[in-house]
């Protein structure tokens, strides 16, 4: 009887805009200071994406083209592209069209997942019963977002988290049990009260009035979300490792959404690891919402060893949330 079918993560690719919007930066626009924002949320600073006409796919298109590289890849290999994000280029196409076409991925299908800063894992998932299944050789796996896009540079209380950043991984048929092996995944939509953008959407259209009354940038409510992330992150990877019998000894990475270093310290607190164990890097890029995942693995793949345990783990606006335990596939590079 044939080894079950799993995804393996073959591959990693992550891109930053070279533009850097420092907490000295901000001490300028808002009413703020690098004190408060390290103490609070561990950011020092996030990158910006500049240019006319740049949008998301500008930030995922450098992680896949680096993915194509590293494995010398034909881009009419690959089977089909999903892209995480909340600021897709434009409503239509998929953000993942246009990112397949620029890296010439003729004949793949793809398509866009919404679920915030959980954006990635559920994709992730997605991809991974693509493989599962049979059918698929081939799926790459973007996280990407624009948040500036989508900032209000006079909000203090949101313009402090947010940057622009995506990565992207490659899925590939594995038959030695290494790969994606579970996963838990949540959303409640009641949560909407404190997280959302106001219009935009088909349900308030944008007008004059939308615009004038700045409803076209994230909207949060700050200790509730804190609150629900929290416990959200943290019950959900303690429920992923009790039912996968694991413990904290057997865990090498927690990659955790890069949202707030209190948050992610809770989350590795509840699971019982040391911070040596937890990939941190939101004093370099703040919260990039559906970017942060792959750009944690891109930043760490030369300390990734084949068959370590890693748990991905996330919260975002909606609200949705999920971990997934990963088995490492290959040794970093």
């Amino acid at each position: 009887m044939s080894q079950k079918i799993t995804a393996a993560i073959t591959a990693v690719g992550g891109y930053v805009p070279e533009d850097k919007l420092t907490n000295f930066d901000l001490e300028k626009m808002v009413d703020t200071n690098d004190e408060w924002i390290r103490s609070r949320t561990g950011i020092e600073e996030r990158r910006i994406l500049k240019g006319e006409g740049k949008g998301t796919s500008h930030l995922g298109t450098p992680a896949v083209q680096q993915i194509i590289e590293k494995k010398g890849l034909d881009p009419l290999e690959i089977d089909c592209i999903i892209c995480a994000t909340v600021t897709p280029d434009m409503v239509f196409p998929a953000t993942a069209n246009l990112i397949a076409d620029r890296v010439g991925a003729k004949n793949a299908w793809s398509f866009d997942i919404n679920a915030a800063c959980s954006g990635f894992l559920y994709a992730l998932t997605t991809g991974a019963t693509l493989i599962e299944s049979g059918r698929y050789k081939k799926v790459i796996v973007v996280g990407a977002d624009k948040m500036s896009a989508i900032i209000d540079y006079t909000d203090r209380a949101t313009c402090i988290i947010f940057g622009d950043g995506g990565g992207a991984v490659l899925l590939e048929p594995n038959n030695e049990g290494l790969g994606v092996l579970d996963s838990i995944l949540r959303s409640d939509g009641s949560g909407c009260t404190h997280l959302h953008m106001k219009a935009g959407g088909s349900a308030k259209p944008a007008t004059i009035e939308t615009v004038m009354a700045k409803e076209h940038f994230v909207y949060q409510e700050g200790q509730a979300v804190f609150k629900f992330a929290v416990k959200g992150m943290a019950d959900v990877s303690a429920e992923l490792l009790e039912r996968n019998n694991l413990t904290a000894d057997d865990i090498a990475w927690l990659v955790p959404h890069q949202a707030n270093l209190r948050i992610i310290d809770a989350t590795a607190n509840r699971m019982g690891l040391p911070t040596e164990k937890v990939m941190i890097n939101i004093q370099k890029y703040g919260n990039t919402t559906a970017g942060t995942l792959p750009l944690c693995l891109n930043d760490w793949e030369s300390q990734l060893k084949k068959g370590d345990n890693i748990v991905l783990a996330a919260f975002g606006g909606g609200f949705t949330w999920g971990a997934t335990w990963i088995k490492w596939a290959y040794d970093g590079q």
